[in-house]
């Protein structure tokens, strides 16, 4: 790896985050993503030139410094944006967090793949992968690439044994049907690497981004999933999956 791949583009970074990972993590939103996403909550992050350059060792100082607060669990999660744009930099912070005893988890679409990205998960502890839908159809019209690029990341993952958790957004009228889920419990079951699921609920809060940028909100007129739609098909992902039946471990 030369010298250059050592210096990147971040968006920001979040000191104790919850929601990124197991236990208490330094999250890392990295700079730069090529899907177009209709759900997108960070549309701020996708062109590249915005982003603010750090050293890797400037990185991995920072996140040491929190190591006290990790515990058992936690860690260091890259997320985006898309750390997959940036895999020679993202290995050499990894590398660097481990140097250091740091657990690391990233968070990706999954979108592409390349030597360096093998490489990058060679340091990677946990991934946490966004299977946004199940059929080309839907990937193509609102993420803007295809299925089968994210189900052989999968795939990758399942070879590397690298512990998986799945996350879907539930978008009502898109994806908020028992098929839809059907379709997601067969992926998870053909891949002994997946530990957790997480449907999430689609949120509007990032209208306020897309207002201050000037850019239209795609999914602006589709409305939040009750907790009665979330719960049931929470439910139905578990009955599909038993995933409770699986040894978990986790990072």
């Amino acid at each position: 790896m030369n010298e250059k791949a050592y210096t990147g583009k971040i968006h920001s970074l979040q000191t104790l985050g919850l929601v990124d990972g197991p236990g208490v993590r330094f999250v890392v939103f990295f700079q730069g993503c090529p899907l177009r996403c209709g759900c997108c909550h960070n549309p701020d992050t996708w062109d590249l030139k915005d982003g603010k350059e750090i050293t890797a060792e400037e990185l991995a100082e920072k996140a040491t410094h929190y190591r006290t607060y990790f515990g058992h669990d936690g860690g260091v999660t890259v997320s985006g944006g898309e750390p997959l744009m940036q895999p020679g930099f993202a290995e050499r912070f990894f590398r660097l967090c481990h140097e250091n005893g740091l657990n690391t988890c990233m968070d990706t679409s999954g979108c592409f793949w390349n030597e360096e990205i093998n490489s990058l998960l060679s340091h990677t502890d946990r991934v946490l992968l966004d299977i946004k839908y199940t059929n080309e159809e839907d990937y193509r019209q609102h993420v803007g690439c295809e299925l089968s690029k994210v189900l052989f990341f999968l795939q990758k993952l399942d070879e590397k044994k690298i512990p998986t958790t799945i996350r879907q957004v539930i978008i009502p009228t898109i994806n908020d049907n028992e098929d839809n889920i059907r379709a997601l419990a067969k992926i998870v079951n053909k891949h002994d690497c997946i530990d957790k699921i997480e449907l999430l609920p689609f949120r509007k809060i990032c209208q306020v981004k897309y207002d201050s940028l000037s850019r239209p909100f795609p999914f602006a007129h589709i409305p939040e999933p009750s907790e009665e739609l979330m719960d049931k098909l929470n439910a139905l992902i578990k009955e599909e999956t038993h995933l409770e039946k699986k040894e978990k471990t986790l990072c």
